[in-house]
């Protein structure tokens, strides 16, 4: 069992060992985070590297108000958005007033669909969504946050990550529910 307290007093007292124990115990979470952010594969290896460097260097820091994981992803989200900002290589969605007329693309889902393969239909209509909800909704049901640690991560109200969670929740249900009405004919 990975033992927080115990591997980050070994990491400040200079185990490069703990420290890689750390890196592979979080690295599937910082990518899953990172990767709902920026779509270029080249730059999203790159930004995790950069999330465990900035982990490393405030470890110091971190006084485990949260939960480590919660502190990580963090990192990682903001790191992703500044990378975002900086590099303008992806334009942040703003959100459609009225979400009711909130379109995905035209692909035909036959296309997105091959072998009837759910889960990766899925994954393409969840990246299709604005932003903030693709992180939401990768950090509630991918990583199992809650609402709390969301907010602590992204800086959200609760009631926000809620709002943004039920929308994309709606959004994918109503392309699911198109999808499979052509199926059904």
């Amino acid at each position: 069992m990975f033992n927080e307290k115990q591997v980050v007093t070994k990491i400040l007292n200079g185990d490069m060992g703990a420290f890689e124990s750390l890196v592979k115990q979080y690295e599937r979470l910082v990518y899953v985070v990172v990767n709902r952010l920026v779509r270029k594969p080249e730059d999203v290896a790159d930004i995790c590297q950069e999330v465990f460097i900035k982990v490393y260097n405030s470890l110091f820091r971190f006084g485990f108000q949260s939960k480590l994981s919660t502190w990580i992803a963090r990192i990682a989200y903001f790191t992703g958005i500044n990378y975002i900002k900086k590099y303008k290589k992806e334009v942040l969605i703003n959100y459609p007033e009225d979400m009711e007329n909130y379109h995905f693309t035209n692909d035909n889902p036959e296309l997105l669909l091959t072998k009837k393969d759910a889960a990766k239909y899925i994954e393409q209509l969840v990246l299709q969504l604005p932003e903030k909800y693709r992180i939401v909704i990768t950090l509630y049901h991918l990583s199992e946050f809650s609402y709390e640690e969301i907010g602590e991560i992204t800086g959200m109200p609760e009631g926000t990550i809620k709002n943004y969670l039920f929308r994309a929740r709606k959004l994918l249900k109503e392309k699911i529910e198109i999808y499979l009405k052509g199926e059904l004919i």
